[in-house]
């Protein structure tokens, strides 16, 4: 994956999100603000959500936040939302929620990409922990992008 795939401006700490909808529209306005996609996209986020479940509670305590690729999708980007105090999904088996990765993609091919990129990184214990009390933008960009 490409550097301008996660700026360091996509990235939050310490974010106070009163619920789901809340959490999931700060990694979405991420994503606009550096220039991923537009706000349509960010109430399509919430809206899968609604309409589907939680099922994108992939982890305990993670959510990947996603829509289906759409014209609000101007370039593939993700972002990354630290909460400062879980929020609940209503996944039984991965609530409470700490952490919210914002992913955009252009394309079907894009999207599996970074899903497997995205899997790979946090299918590994010891990254995840490290990245979760992480504050350093940079690390969290070495460990998502690979670089």
């Amino acid at each position: 994956m490409s550097d301008d795939v996660l700026p360091i401006s996509a990235i939050q700490f310490n974010a106070n999100a009163s619920d789901w909808r809340a959490a999931i529209r700060i990694s979405g306005d991420l994503l606009v603000s550096s220039g991923a996609t537009t706000d349509e996209y960010t109430e399509a986020m919430v809206k899968t959500v609604e309409e589907l479940g939680p099922y994108m509670v992939i982890a305990p305590g993670f959510a990947l936040a996603h829509a289906r690729p759409s014209e609000a999708v101007k370039q593939t980007g993700l972002s990354w939302v630290k909460l400062a105090e879980p929020v609940e999904f209503g996944s039984a088996a991965n609530d409470p929620v700490d952490l919210v990765v914002g992913l955009a993609a252009l394309d079907h091919d894009s999207h599996i990409q970074i899903m497997s990129k995205l899997a790979g990184v946090l299918a590994n214990s010891e990254v995840l922990a490290r990245l979760r009390a992480s504050t350093d933008p940079e690390e969290i960009r070495a460990a998502l992008l690979g670089n």
